[in-house]
């Protein structure tokens, strides 16, 4: 289960946002203009739920999900929450790599398709996530998405190999990561219209810096997206519809 919840600066955020895209009509227009698009990764990119799996491997599943739950309830960071439910888990490196063999990600359908699309229209794509480097970077070669469009949490280890935290310098590791990632993309590199796709509230908190919020239930419905997504989306391939009408637009031109 996902960590989910909504900070009050993000529910403005997300209001901020809704008032440039109420209409889904204007918000397929940004989608087939966009620059960039940045993609949630876990229950979006893939089926998986990479923490989830990570403590069902470890066999503390049960464990994990009581301290979601406990999270979700509100008076904890995103951070504080994800150092308590690793502290549960602490992999350590040998089990993260053994769980990367044994457990390779499921890709949501038409995923593929549509990334190598957006590649082939020369737009820039990019992997948002508050997992974790070392298990979404196999997913990123997968779709030839280069390590510096991806931003994850990376975990630490003692030399031992045993569990040492995490990098809490990396954006995505607290509340609010995401919004800061898409506004390092447009700084750094110079985008002007980034499109976000994903299936959570954090997903929703990136817009704005976001120019726009595209809502997937591909793999599980949150209700609060699917209410507050101008355009919410259960199979990818109306994304790619949507790209193809521009592609022969200009054809026909």
């Amino acid at each position: 289960m996902p960590l989910e919840p909504i900070f009050e600066s993000g529910l403005w955020n997300m209001l901020r946002c809704s008032v440039m895209t109420t209409s889904k009509e204007y918000l397929q227009k940004l989608w087939r203009e966009a620059d960039a698009v940045c993609f949630d990764v876990d229950s979006t990119v893939i089926k998986d739920e990479g923490l989830d799996d990570l403590a069902n491997y470890c066999g503390v599943g049960p464990q994990v999900e009581a301290m979601t739950l406990k999270a979700m309830g509100g008076g904890m960071t995103f951070r504080e929450a994800l150092t308590q439910r690793l502290n549960i888990v602490k992999p350590t490196r040998q089990t993260v790599e053994n769980f990367i063999v044994d457990h390779p990600s499921t890709f949501s359908p038409n995923i593929k398709e549509l990334i190598a699309l957006l590649k082939s229209l020369n737009k820039q794509v990019y992997l948002v996530t508050g997992g974790f480097r070392s298990i979404i970077t196999p997913v990123a070669n997968d779709l030839n998405i280069p390590q510096e469009h991806l931003f994850a949490n990376t975990l630490l280890f003692n030399e031992d190999g045993s569990y040492a935290g995490f990098d809490t310098s990396s954006l995505t590791s607290e509340s609010g990561g995401k919004a800061r990632v898409v506004q390092h993309i447009k700084d750094t590199y110079k985008v002007k219209t980034v499109v976000f796709v994903g299936d959570g509230a954090t997903d929703m908190e990136a817009c704005p810096p976001s120019d726009g919020f595209i809502g997937y239930g591909g793999n599980v419905v949150r209700a609060a997206v699917k209410k507050n997504a101008a355009w919410f989306v259960t199979d990818f391939q109306e994304l790619i519809d949507q790209l193809t009408k521009t592609t022969n637009e200009i054809h026909k031109s």
